[in-house]
């Protein structure tokens, strides 16, 4: 029973270090592919704990985002960058809640500063190259990043009732093979 809880733990935690998106976690670092280029991406609230996140942003309000050029090659070719809200459309038809236009960053960091003024889900994109030859598209949401643990408290209250209707379905069999044990007597 342990190991099955432990097995769950480990199932249900594993979603913390998969980033989704473009975005993974390597070696506790943020990163973004961009075609056949690596960007480092993160970011930071002045009034939130004062760590560094890469996918969703803790709550709305100023933050500030930090791609880091990985690969020498990409500061080289102009980047763009856009924040859009996240709609049933296409990306295209989205409405622009950011944009840094095009450009060559020859020291490989491009430093965004954005207020949110809104919780909800919203699209990164990063372009790089000639007519936006490379792209990478990662999702992210502001100020919905507890609802992941109410669903975690919630299967583990599940787990728990779960291990308390065992535990009394044990004792009521154990209480039904004592009461037939002395009929099985009288039978001999």
């Amino acid at each position: 029973m342990k190991r099955f809880l432990v097995v769950c733990l480990g199932w249900l935690l594993a979603p913390v270090v998969w980033a989704h998106g473009g975005l993974s976690m390597e070696q506790d670092m943020c990163k973004l592919t961009v075609g056949p280029y690596m960007m480092h991406f993160a970011g930071y609230q002045e009034d939130a704990q004062r760590t560094e996140f890469c996918e969703d942003i803790p709550h709305k309000g100023p933050t500030i985002v930090v791609l880091d050029m990985v690969d020498q090659a990409l500061r080289d070719i102009p980047v763009e960058f856009r924040i859009v809200r996240k709609s049933d459309g296409p990306l295209d038809a989205a409405p622009v809640v950011y944009k840094l236009a095009p450009a060559v960053y020859p020291k490989g960091t491009l430093m965004v500063r954005h207020d949110f003024m809104e919780d909800g889900d919203y699209v990164g994109l990063v372009y790089a190259g000639a007519d936006r030859q490379y792209a990478s598209v990662f999702p992210f949401s502001v100020g919905r990043s507890g609802g992941y643990w109410q669903y975690l408290l919630g299967l583990v209250l599940l787990l728990l009732l779960a291990w308390c209707g065992l535990q009394l379905g044990r004792q009521r069999l154990k209480k039904d093979i004592a009461l037939q044990e002395p009929l099985h007597d009288k039978a001999d």
